[in-house]
């Protein structure tokens, strides 16, 4: 049975599955229904070192880079409209956590809206939003956090973390807004975006 976990919570990934090597990170999100433009929501990832930094724009993953130079993380493709998953995640990042650079101290998993302050939209718009990670070995649902917060004026998440905690990883969840969507993520994660 898969760990449900709150806000700030977290759990060591070998202690609930010894061995695991590789993860899918699995993150979902229900548009409420909305007379104005679609929605748009993006999957990406940060990989940062000690300080929480990127260490070069290939450490962000998204739908323009879809994986890492050394092929340990990989965003299984864009899902623009969220067709592609109606039982399932609408997007999903893949993680080889044995292929991982030893300095690599976290990866940060990031949802955005898609022209967000174009379209008028925000997280408040947005429900049933959640992320989990998979044992990609037997597709068995390790944890799961479901963010049950109102993100009525937010336009970028992050949804959780992987950190290494004394050689170990392990996952938090995070559940913390911003504003000024993609691009104030890329900020808070040392990216240099135009």
């Amino acid at each position: 049975m898969a760990i449900s976990l709150t806000k700030g919570g977290n759990i060591s990934l070998e202690q609930e599955t010894p061995g695991l090597t590789k993860i899918e990170v699995g993150l979902g999100w229900d548009e409420r229904a909305t007379a104005g433009a679609a929605f748009d929501l993006d999957a990406s990832a940060f990989l940062c070192n000690e300080s929480g930094k990127t260490r070069s724009d290939a450490d962000f993953i998204f739908y323009g880079q879809l994986q890492t130079p050394d092929g340990s993380v990989q965003h299984t493709g864009d899902d623009p409209d969220g067709s592609s998953s109606e039982e399932g995640d609408d997007e999903s990042i893949i993680v080889a956590l044995d292929q991982l650079g030893p300095d690599v101290a976290k990866i940060a998993f990031t949802v955005t809206i898609h022209e967000a302050g174009e379209r008028g939209q925000n997280f408040g718009m947005v429900s049933n939003a959640y992320i989990r990670i998979v044992n990609a070995a037997d597709k068995k649902e390790v944890c799961r956090y479901d963010l049950t917060e109102d993100f009525s004026i937010e336009t970028a998440l992050i949804f959780g973390e992987l950190y290494r905690h004394s050689g170990a990883w392990k996952f938090r969840a995070v559940g913390q807004g911003f504003q000024g969507g993609l691009k104030e993520l890329c900020n808070h994660h040392g990216v240099q975006v135009a």
